[in-house]
C-alpha cells in the first residue's frame, strides 16, 4: 500500500511539473519582447531601422537588425531560428527557395519595393542602343527572368510564345535584333559592371547601396505583384503575436511617412496607396 501511494504521488507531481512546463512554453511567445530582423544591407534594412523598429519599440519590443550581403543566408538563418523574420525577397523567390531547400517559410506582408533599373555611364537613353552592345544582367534565376521580361518590354528582345515570365531565361529568347551581348553577373556586382558594359540591369537595393539613384535610371521596372518584396517568417510562427505586431508596424501611418520621406521611387504596396 505504501509503495502504491508513493507511486501515485510521484506521478501526480510529474504531471503537475509537465503541465507547468507546457504552460510556460505557451506563455513564452505572447511575452516575446525581442525580434531579430534580418534584411539585406541597404534600403530594406533601413526601412526596418527608420520606419518599423521605432513602432515596435513603442510596443515594448527590443529589435535587432541583422544585415546580410546575399540572397541565400537570410532564409537559412530564418529556418534555423537565428532570426525571427526577414525582409529582402519576393514571393516567387521565397516559394522556389523554400521548395528547393525544403524549408517551412511563409510571407507575411509586402513592403515598399525598389524596382530593377537600367543604368548606363556610356549612353543617355535606351534609344542609343546599337548592334553588339553589352548588357549585364543578374545571374540568379528569378532576377534574370525579371531582367529578360524588361528586355522584352522595351523591345530589345522577343520571347518565344508561351514563355512563363517567372521562369524566363536566355533559352527563351526568340529574337535579339540588336545582337546584344548578355552578360550574367552576381546581382551585387552589377553596379561595378557599369564601367565595362553599355547597359546594366541593377536590382534596386544594390543600386541604392552603390550610390545610384532610382531617379537616374534610364528605365524602371513595372513591378508585377509577384515581384513585390515581403516580410517572411517561419510558417509555425505565422499566427504569433509578434508577427501580428510586425504586420501592423508596416501598415502604420508612421512607416508610411518614412517611406514617403526616405524611399522615393519605390513601388508602394496596396496598404500605402
Amino acid at each position: 500500500m505504501q509503495y502504491g501511494k508513493f507511486g501515485f504521488v510521484a506521478r501526480l507531481a510529474a504531471a503537475v511539473l509537465a503541465l507547468g512546463v507546457m504552460q510556460g512554453a505557451g506563455a513564452a511567445d505572447p511575452d516575446k519582447k525581442e525580434i531579430r530582423f534580418g534584411a539585406t544591407a541597404g534600403p530594406y534594412a533601413d526601412q526596418i531601422r527608420y520606419g518599423v523598429k521605432p513602432v515596435l519599440e513603442k510596443r515594448g519590443y527590443k529589435v535587432t537588425i541583422i544585415e546580410f550581403s546575399d540572397y541565400v543566408q537570410p532564409n537559412l538563418a530564418l529556418a534555423d531560428g537565428a532570426i525571427d523574420a526577414n525582409a529582402f525577397q519576393h514571393v516567387a523567390y521565397l516559394k522556389k527557395f523554400s521548395a528547393d531547400r525544403k524549408l517551412a517559410l511563409t510571407d507575411v506582408i509586402q513592403v515598399p519595393t525598389a524596382p530593377i533599373g537600367i543604368y548606363s555611364r556610356k549612353h543617355k537613353g535606351l534609344a542609343e542602343v546599337k548592334p553588339g552592345n553589352t548588357v549585364s544582367l543578374p545571374n540568379d534565376p528569378t532576377n534574370l527572368a525579371r531582367a529578360i521580361a524588361i528586355l522584352q518590354q522595351i523591345g530589345w528582345v522577343t520571347l518565344k510564345p508561351g514563355t512563363d515570365p517567372i521562369r524566363a531565361s536566355e533559352r527563351d529568347i526568340d529574337a535579339n535584333p540588336h545582337k546584344l551581348k548578355l552578360i550574367q553577373l552576381e546581382a551585387a556586382q552589377l553596379p561595378r559592371s557599369l564601367d565595362d558594359v553599355d547597359y546594366a540591369f541593377v536590382n534596386g537595393n544594390y543600386a541604392l547601396a552603390s550610390g545610384l539613384k532610382l531617379t537616374s535610371a534610364l528605365a524602371l521596372e513595372k513591378i508585377p505583384d509577384y515581384y513585390m518584396n515581403l516580410v517572411a517568417v517561419k510558417t509555425a510562427d505565422l499566427n504569433k503575436p509578434f508577427v501580428k505586431d510586425i504586420r501592423e508596424a508596416y501598415e502604420s501611418a508612421e512607416f508610411k511617412a518614412v517611406t514617403q520621406q526616405r524611399f522615393a521611387g519605390f513601388v508602394q504596396p496596396p496598404y500605402q496607396r
